[in-house]
């Protein structure tokens, strides 16, 4: 009897183990999948929600339907759903880029169809599961109990491990093939342990090790397959496709020898035209500052922006701050996007946030620069420049960080998701605000005026109720059509006339490609009725509404 109790509760752990696993390896599926949909089409918060939804609406419906299934041969049932579970969810993300790639339409059909699939068979893993340890755990409390606390431990480590292991080691495609492997190793080690409930053994042991082959196969071949999949998006050769933990960057190069740089599939520049919006968004504020000693840019992690900036001999401090330290890792070491930004960031001193203090990294980190004051990376950048590299969420930089910045730069991507609208609230613009020289300048790209038209003046309207005088702009950027601007001081700087001030400008100082005058005189003038609106609403952090305004806009 003792040995037989003995038995069970092995029998008990083995299968207690492989919930833990099948849990981590649910919840890690879900997060796989909403990624990759969030960088394919966007939006990411939609994305996610819709992904991990739908898959939870289907796990559920699997967790029913399995009460259909007969207790004869109920073991071979949950190896072939495990089995089927591994393969579509490991070879689920590289289909699901193919087929964006090449038969763009019917993505949305694949998408839903492989959560659906991916959420079916989680559903019925852990029901399945506990009628197999009814035999060795027949008390129902203690059966349900130690099932069901593995399996939540399991989503939890799992969800842990999506986050901060995985992807130190693995792409995103190769995450599923990982994923994969776990479940179908799952299915040999209940296979062995268990083979007396097996009915058909060696046909389950031949085609699970064949299936654990095809998927190690897989994540061999996943970053190969990803980059052919991913070319099918563009029309030039990628040199450069990463996801980073918080986006996914990819670079091409033209045989014209032009550069293109795509965000979650969202262009962010052209080398073509991109001079026209960075000229645009330094030089008119940068030339009516009062001072440039201290110069804030937010956002602007290729260091475009930082490679007008430098063209001015009194600015002494430039501090980036974005998010993604993949991003400036990128501007820093990518030879075509170092050479565009001139090696802005190459030298940049990196600083990152420990005990909720921003420090300097320490010089055993390979990503650390030592400024270098005897060398200039171009001949229209001044020598005493010192460029300080922040990755730290521009949001909580400016609550942390002391003193005031003569320039604020703000370069951030449009608010097309509930995240990046955080960072158009008014609870920012107010931080800004106080970051902000009293006789300072501000400005800050604005997306469209022509077609996301109210989110642009929902933008306004904030900075407005912000306590800034605020001045639009804008200029026809070819890659992105017309693209506007916001320029504001402080409502107690005791300069008020923007345009004026714009208006007065006689030459530009410092050498540039397209920027003039007549330039900047002309970027005022909007046509009749394009600063009309009836709306009067403002965005904060709860309400979202230049989301909102932005979607709309693109319709």
């Amino acid at each position: 009897m003792e040995k037989k109790e003995e038995s069970f509760a092995r029998s008990r752990a083995v299968i207690y183990l492989m919930t833990f696993i099948m849990g981590g390896c649910g919840i890690a599926y879900e997060y796989t999948f909403s990624k990759i949909s969030s960088d394919l089409l966007g939006n990411s918060a939609h994305q996610w929600a819709i992904t991990i939804g739908l898959m939870m609406l289907f796990m559920g419906i699997g967790s029913d339907l399995q009460k259909h299934f007969k207790d004869k041969h109920l073991f071979d049932k949950f190896l072939f759903f495990e089995i089927l579970l591994g393969l579509i969810g490991g070879f689920g993300s590289v289909a699901m880029l193919f087929t964006f790639g090449y038969f763009r339409d019917h993505y949305v059909l694949l998408q839903y169809s492989v959560t659906i699939a991916v959420g079916f068979l989680i559903g019925l893993e852990i029901p399945i599961l506990t009628r197999i340890n009814e035999r060795y755990a027949p008390e129902l409390k203690v059966n349900l109990g130690g099932v069901l606390r593995m399996d939540y431990v399991g989503a939890f480590l799992g969800a842990v491990s999506w986050v901060f292991i995985l992807p130190k080691f693995f792409t995103l495609t190769q995450m599923s093939f990982v994923l994969g492997l776990f479940n179908l190793v799952t299915a040999l080690v209940a296979l062995i342990w268990f083979r007396r409930l097996a009915h058909r053994k060696i046909l389950a042991f031949c085609v699970t090790i064949a299936s654990i082959g095809a998927l190690f196969v897989g994540l061999l071949k996943a970053p190969q397959w990803t980059v052919d999949a991913e070319q099918a998006l563009y029309m030039d050769r990628i040199i450069y496709s990463n996801t980073t933990r918080y986006q996914h960057i990819v670079l091409t190069k033209a045989p014209s020898g032009d550069l293109f740089c795509y965000i979650n599939g969202n262009t962010q520049f052209s080398s073509f035209d991109e001079h026209i919006y960075h000229e645009l968004l330094v030089h008119p504020a940068m030339i009516i500052a009062q001072q440039r000693k201290r110069v804030l840019v937010l956002g602007g992690g290729d260091g475009l922006a930082v490679r007008e900036i430098l063209k001015y001999p009194d600015v002494e401090e430039v501090t980036l701050v974005d998010l993604d330290p993949g991003m400036t890792s990128l501007a820093m070491n990518q030879e075509d996007l170092a050479a565009l930004n001139n090696g802005s960031l190459r030298h940049a001193k990196v600083k990152i946030l420990e005990n909720n203090a921003l420090v300097d990294a320490p010089d055993a980190k390979a990503t650390v620069f030592t400024p270098d004051r005897t060398r200039l990376f171009h001949d229209q950048y001044h020598p005493v420049a010192e460029v300080n590299l922040v990755n730290l969420d521009a949001g909580k930089f400016v609550e942390q960080i002391s003193g005031t910045y003569d320039l604020i730069i703000i370069d951030f991507p449009d608010p097309n998701n509930m995240e990046l609208s955080k960072l158009y609230s008014l609870s920012f613009y107010r931080l800004v605000h106080d970051k902000l020289a009293r006789d300072g300048i501000l400005v800050l790209q604005s997306t469209s005026p022509v077609h996301s038209r109210e989110a642009f003046l929902c933008i306004g309207r904030t900075l407005t109720a912000a306590d800034f005088n605020v001045l639009p702009y804008r200029d026809n950027v070819p890659t992105f059509g017309e693209w506007g601007f916001w320029i504001a001081r402080r409502t107690d700087s005791g300069f008020t006339d923007l345009k004026g001030d714009l208006q007065a400008i006689d030459a530009i100082p410092v050498p540039v490609r397209y920027t003039t005058p007549e330039i900047i005189d002309a970027s005022l003038v909007f046509g009749l009725g394009q600063l009309d609106t009836p709306n009067d609403e403002i965005n904060t952090i709860l309400n979202n509404v230049v989301y909102r305004f932005y979607e709309g806009g693109l319709r």
